[in-house]
């Protein structure tokens, strides 16, 4: 599953929580980066007022990692002794848990109940160009453009939260947080689909077609790639764009540094590039006026598809073959750089999405909040 925008929590709230987000290294900061602008855009505003006491003191800036990290419930469970808590947070602690287990990890197609894992992504095909509405194959009643408007409604009142999901408001705030830049993230919208020969397909025309789940099964070969030392594995397609072309906005930093000292450095660059985004209007962010807030999701979903399928096509896909994931098949590969006419590299391209989507993300969910509470 989409399990790549898939970051560590940086609040101290247990020691098995900053061992985690030791081990991630910078995973978080997209997530980061779209909260801290929302916190900064919403300042001394009543709806930032409501924000601390849905979060029980929380930062949407932390808050905004948190659906990620509670997939480090789903080996053990939340019962497990040495589950880790949100020991400061007592209340969402508990919220948090009820939640995981009204959706528990799995990936049975028909299921007495969704994973949260399909929260995060839906998988509309990027070929051919199409919107969210076109078809169905990759869609389901449980996917991100779904769920967003959820949580919105859960925030308003208008479900209440008492309901099946267990999603509570606090929850719906830490949900939208982070749903807000997944939907921003091109590969948790859009995906490829392979026939049985690793061709492109059309799987709302060949059924049998299988997804590369937004490049979580490719490995990638960039044009810019130093080479690999003895044991260093080529990294996953999806895992690039959450993680490399994040860590692209800032300076390089060596290798043989500690986890520590690299966040050391990054910090201050972190919070600069925040204040930078937070003051300074992002283009073609906002929704019309006339837009009911419920139909944001599927808006943006259609925004980001056509880069989802750019960020498909700069790519060659080799050796595709259908490849089993646990009780599914899905397609899976190498996809290699292909040089463009306009002799941008992926890497650099790449790092210029991200920035402008997370630039509008952060605004679109100050504004979202804003909206609804």
């Amino acid at each position: 599953m989409k399990s790549a925008c898939r970051r560590a929590l940086l609040l101290t709230v247990s020691i098995s929580v900053q061992l985690a987000t030791a081990a991630r290294a910078y995973g978080p900061l997209g997530h980061e980066i779209v909260g801290g602008i929302a916190d900064e855009r919403l300042a001394n505003t009543p709806t930032a007022t409501k924000v601390r006491m849905l979060l029980d003191g929380l930062t949407l800036e932390k808050a905004a990692v948190i659906a990620d990290e509670i997939k480090g419930w789903d080996k053990k469970g939340v019962d497990d002794p040495r589950s880790f808590r949100y020991s400061a947070y007592r209340k969402i602690d508990k919220q948090l848990r009820d939640f995981w287990r009204a959706n528990p990890p799995m990936h049975d197609t028909n299921p007495s109940a969704p994973s949260h894992h399909w929260f995060h992504y839906t998988d509309v095909p990027v070929t051919p160009p199409q919107r969210y509405r076109d078809g169905n194959a990759g869609r389901s009643r449980w996917d991100i453009v779904h769920m967003i408007p959820y949580c919105v409604e859960v925030l308003r009142g208008r479900v209440p939260e008492q309901n099946e999901r267990k999603i509570t408001k606090g929850v719906a705030l830490i949900l939208l947080a982070h749903y807000v830049a997944d939907i921003h993230q091109p590969l948790h919208v859009g995906a490829e689909y392979f026939d049985a020969q690793g061709r492109v397909a059309d799987p709302d025309r060949d059924k049998s077609a299988l997804p590369d789940e937004g490049g979580n099964t490719f490995t990638l070969e960039l044009s810019d790639e130093p080479p690999r030392g003895r044991g260093v594995h080529k990294k996953k397609l999806h895992g690039f764009w959450d993680y490399d072309a994040v860590n692209a906005l800032f300076p390089e930093v060596p290798g043989t540094l500690r986890k520590s000292e690299i966040q050391a450095q990054i910090a201050p660059l972190t919070k600069q590039l925040v204040h930078e985004m937070a003051t300074h209007e992002p283009k073609n962010w906002r929704m019309p006026a006339n837009m009911d807030i419920e139909n944001y999701a599927e808006t943006w979903a259609d925004e980001i598809l056509p880069i989802a399928r750019e960020g498909h096509e700069r790519l060659q896909f080799t050796n595709v073959h259908p490849q089993r994931e646990e009780d599914r098949v899905v397609a899976a590969g190498e996809a290699d750089e292909k040089p463009q006419p306009d002799r941008i590299s992926y890497r650099a391209w790449t790092a210029g999405i991200v920035r402008e989507e997370l630039h509008k993300a952060g605004w679109r969910l100050a504004d979202l909040l804003q909206k609804i509470l």
